[in-house]
């Protein structure tokens, strides 16, 4: 026995391959539901701190806004300098994903890729727009 947890009298435990995973007659012959995905992205370990980070920025930056502070104001500029590069990399981050996905999916269903290959296309609008407002919020 390999194992340094090993405590004699213990049961010892094998291996056991990955089962080949058995649906419901209700499922079966359906198209696949999900693809697997391959490998993770850059910031999946990262993605949901840098998210709210984001937010907090948003909520500041916004209540500000509506409490009468322009967009001249220092405490907006800060909260766009701060969030406004980690929300352009973060939608970066989830445009990878879908990318990969869509590709993931063409062989399997290609109708189903298109449609995320089209999220892809409004993930790099929505950077576009995003680099734009900030540009106007730090030059004001």
């Amino acid at each position: 026995m390999d194992d340094e947890r090993y405590v004699p009298g213990m049961p010892v435990l094998d291996r056991q391959g990955p089962r080949t995973p058995v649906l419901p007659p209700s499922l079966q012959g359906l198209p696949p539901r999900s693809v697997p995905e391959t490998r993770p992205t850059p910031l999946q370990a990262h993605y949901i701190n840098l998210s709210v980070v984001v937010l907090f920025c948003g909520f500041i930056a916004i209540s500000a806004l509506e409490l009468g502070a322009g967009f001249g104001s220092p405490l907006v500029k800060l909260c766009v300098l701060i969030g406004g590069p980690i929300l352009i990399v973060t939608t970066a981050d989830a445009g990878l994903r879908i990318w990969r996905s869509a590709w993931a999916w063409m062989p399997v269903n290609p109708g189903r890729g298109l449609f995320r290959l089209a999220w892809v296309v409004m993930t790099g609008v929505l950077i576009a727009l995003a680099v734009a407002a900030i540009a106007l919020v730090l030059v004001a």
